[in-house]
């Protein structure tokens, strides 16, 4: 089994319907508190189910959905079908975005399922999608020295914040016996210093700097805003 084929299946990720209502509105409320005033087009790539993605359409002109899994695509195809500002993308229409024309682009809690490779063929693309003077956010990046026992804790504490402490324990004790932690035994999950991915997005076109918070809950994982270099802009 890839990660593609278990973000594209069935799993219990989630503590509970209230955990994962609350962590796609925390993400889509952090994520709009970052993206600039006036903003035109906004990608949001490998965004997962993101059910509470109106609150970043209602701070940009239009908010693009993708997500790799096809289940999830058309999950979002439902869900938004009546939004204006919404529009899900699939394969093909996410290559024919033009270059030069998105004004900020979200990815966020995806590097760690990609390789060194995947994640640097996407800066790439990348860099040639964003306007000048656009914006990258690489979200819940996982430092070397992450592990699983703090992922745990920050879904305690946070589902003691919010209200759903029990079920957090409880859906910790089943991810014991989940295909997720055999996956991540087996494939593991990609790690980057802040040296190291500043250096990578710098590679491939890209001025990065480590923001301060990370989107979500988990602060022990980082985010980082990248803009496209001056050499990279077009004359």
């Amino acid at each position: 089994m890839s990660w593609l084929t278990f973000w594209n299946g069935t799993h219990s990720i989630y503590a509970g319907p209230r955990h994962k209502a609350l962590h796609y509105e925390i993400i889509a409320r952090d994520i709009a508190a970052l993206i600039p005033s006036g903003a035109g087009t906004v990608l949001d790539y490998g965004c997962g189910e993101a059910t509470s993605a109106a609150l970043v359409a209602n701070q940009c002109q239009q908010l693009l959905l993708y997500d790799a899994a096809p289940r999830v695509r058309a999950l979002l195809a439902d869900l938004y079908q009546t939004t204006p500002r919404i529009r899900v993308l699939d394969e093909q229409a996410l290559a024919a975005i033009p270059d030069r024309s998105l004004s900020v682009i979200v990815a966020n809690s995806l590097a760690q399922y990609l390789t060194k490779n995947e994640l640097a063929a996407l800066l790439d693309s990348w860099s040639q999608k964003l306007k000048p003077y656009g914006l990258l956010l690489l979200g819940d990046i996982i430092p070397p020295d992450a592990n699983a026992f703090g992922d745990a804790a920050g879904l305690l504490k946070f589902g003691w914040a919010e209200g759903f402490f029990v079920t957090a324990v409880c859906s910790l004790a089943k991810t014991l016996f989940s295909d997720y932690r055999q996956l991540r035994q087996s494939l593991g999950l990609s790690r980057y210093s802040a040296t190291d991915m500043i250096a990578l997005m710098q590679a491939h076109g890209l001025i990065a700097e480590r923001a301060p918070s990370n989107i979500g809950h988990n602060q022990c994982r980082m985010l980082f805003k990248a803009t496209l270099k001056p050499a990279s802009l077009p004359v």
